[in-house]
């Protein structure tokens, strides 16, 4: 059972003559009771008054009757000096006598709450939860749960802190101390509020793990305002960022507040707060899915196809890729915002990939639909497989995120099969090109590829060939079957790459080399 006590009876009304609402005056007297949020504002009110009018014994109570856990309750410590009661130039506006009980139910009737700017009074009502809810289903989401989040103006911060140094000194009055982390958070009470309403209303329970996210963005029009001498005292919270409209951002109001002192604090911010003159407004009412990892194997076909998008300096040089033609499927279905694709290591544009596959995964960013059967993963497969025939793709299934982790890891450690055509500009024999089948383990000193240097930095990267088999073709062609260590740069292997890589097959033959073909197998 939830109590307010005697001695929360100077708190109550000194709130309630300031300009607070019945709930920001639950949070200040450290009532844990969620069930209590939930009441209708008018009873709250009515009770606020009624427990005002209670002049029985101090210890005697005034009962909400619910069921909830203990809740919170002010600490009895030590009698803390309070603070002196000075102008406005030095500290503590006068305040209503905490005696005078007519004031306190006259000003209860507040319009917009001093503290919560009215995020606990207009936006817990039944309209502001259907306007949510209708924001939810028009957006089309795939979700069996949801998670709510609130963003709430910096200033309200500003505003808890005026009330709190005003409720402290009463308190240290009384001989009581109140820590500010014994008030009840905002945003916990309006969660309180709001999760109930918003799990009926859409028909899915609350859950603080799951992947949809329903969030409200609140904003001010007096932020900047209200928070402008907190920039002044403290200059260096306060940084110009990237896509900020205001410096006056909340974690930045927050780093000010801790380091500003109470005194000075005090002379620059009314307190208590002054009512605002204008009630938040709902910025943004936003859904969003959890990313989901859709992984698998693909084969490349064509000698004309890059891994991904080939742009220079703004012009496109091939009409398509493999990314866009595994990713424009999955977009479609998945009804996602966006993509990001990456895959275990890369080939040239001119390169095949065949035999199983090379391993990939695309992060689908917000998407609408997230709930896919086996079988529709393998239509989906389908779909992609019959929209081309420079692709495929093959073992395509969702994934954890950890799991595209660990397509990452331990790449240098691979081992990597090449098939290469090569020519020669000298005639060459079957057995010229036989002493290659017998070479193991052939190190090499790779610099970074002429090629590649404009996006790698310059390094000297030493790579195994493990075995080679050659092919005898005619007296300028063989191809030649690798096993390389990953990350092998197999064209500079052949040619040479005008001496960074050593040794190369031309050095090896004695002739120059060049390769034709290339497939990884």
């Amino acid at each position: 059972m939830s109590l307010l006590t005697e001695k929360d009876k100077p708190i109550v009304q000194l709130l309630l003559n300031t300009g607070t609402c019945p709930r920001c005056i639950l949070r200040f007297c450290c009532v844990g009771s969620q069930t209590l949020y939930r009441h209708p504002y008018k009873d709250l009110m009515k009770d606020l008054k009624e427990f005002l009018k209670n002049n029985q014994e101090k210890e005697e109570t005034v009962c909400f009757d619910i069921v909830d856990p203990p809740c919170k309750r002010i600490r009895l410590e030590d009698t803390e000096e309070g603070l002196d009661d000075v102008n406005h130039n030095g500290a503590l506006q006068q305040i209503p006598s905490v005696n005078d009980e007519n004031t306190a139910i006259e000003n209860s009737a507040v319009k917009v709450c001093n503290v919560c700017l009215g995020i606990l009074q207009e936006f817990c009502e039944v309209d502001f939860v259907k306007k949510v809810c209708q924001k939810v289903h028009s957006a089309d989401y795939q979700f069996t749960s949801f998670v709510f989040s609130v963003s709430l103006p910096p200033q309200m911060s500003v505003r808890e802190r005026a009330a709190w140094l005003m409720v402290k000194q009463e308190m240290g009055n009384l001989g009581l101390s109140l820590a500010k982390d014994d008030i009840v958070q905002l945003k916990e009470a309006y969660k309180w509020i709001i999760h109930p309403q918003l799990s009926e209303e859409l028909d899915v329970p609350a859950d603080g793990k799951s992947l949809f996210e329903v969030s409200v963005v609140f904003a001010h029009p007096e932020t900047d305002e209200e928070c402008h001498f907190l920039a002044t005292a403290c200059p260096d919270c306060f940084k110009p960022a990237k896509n900020k409209q205001s410096i006056f951002t909340r974690m930045a109001v927050i780093k000010a507040l801790e380091k500003i002192k109470e005194e000075d604090f005090l002379k620059h911010f009314p307190c208590p707060p002054s009512s605002p003159k204008n009630l938040c407004v709902a910025l943004e009412i936003q859904c969003n899915n959890s990313a989901v990892f859709v992984a698998g194997r693909y084969n490349k076909y064509s000698r004309n196809l890059p891994q991904t998008p080939w742009i220079i300096d703004g012009e496109r040089k091939l009409e398509s890729s493999v990314e866009e033609l595994i990713s424009e499927h999955l977009m479609a279905e998945f009804k996602a915002d966006s993509f990001n694709f990456s895959s275990s290591g890369r080939e040239d544009v001119d390169v095949r990939t065949l035999g199983n596959g090379r391993p990939f995964a695309i992060e689908l960013v917000n998407p609408r639909r997230i709930h896919f059967t086996a079988e529709e993963m393998k239509g989906l497969q389908q779909t992609i497989n019959n929209s081309s025939d420079k692709i495929q793709v093959r073992d395509l299934q969702l994934v954890t995120r950890s799991a595209i982790g660990r397509m990452k890891e331990g790449e240098e450690e691979k081992t990597k099969t090449y098939s290469a055509l090569i020519w020669t500009d000298k005639a060459i024999q079957k057995e010229d090109v036989a002493f290659l089948d017998d070479i193991k383990e052939l190190k090499l000193d790779q610099k970074t590829p002429l090629r590649v240097l404009h996006r790698r930095p310059l390094a000297v990267r030493c790579r195994i060939i493990h075995t080679m088999k050659s092919e005898y073709i005619d007296e300028h062609h063989f191809r030649l079957h690798l096993k390389t260590q990953a990350g092998t740069y197999i064209k500079e292997f052949v040619h040479g790459d005008f001496g960074r890589t050593k040794p190369n097959i031309g050095s090896l033959l004695n002739r120059t080399a060049d390769i034709l073909e290339l497939d990884v197998e």
